[in-house]
């Protein structure tokens, strides 16, 4: 894929969400959420202070992330549908 975020953006692919709830009921599809877990997949060179100083970004590819639920643009590329969203926009790194 070549694609790199700007600035503080992130490229997010989310996370599989589980077909069955922990009592073993199956969940069909109009009934799911999407999940606001993903894996970072391409990250940009930071944000700019002031100064012109570059802020490096906290999270790199392949980090495990936690976000908001309506957080980022959903788009698609090579047939994949990925996330862009401000690095703010991330709640935390799993694991």
């Amino acid at each position: 894929m070549a694609f790199k975020p700007l600035h503080d953006r992130v490229l997010v692919r989310r996370v599989k969400s589980d077909e069955k709830t922990k009592g073993g009921l199956i969940i069909p599809d109009t009934a799911k959420e999407k999940p606001a877990e993903g894996e970072i997949v391409s990250v940009g060179e930071g944000a700019r202070k002031d100064s012109g100083e570059l802020i490096a970004p906290s999270v790199k590819a392949g980090d495990r992330i936690l976000f908001g639920k309506w957080s980022g643009t959903e788009v698609t590329l090579d047939g994949e549908e990925l996330l862009i969203m401000k690095e703010s926009d991330i709640l935390g790194i799993i694991g």
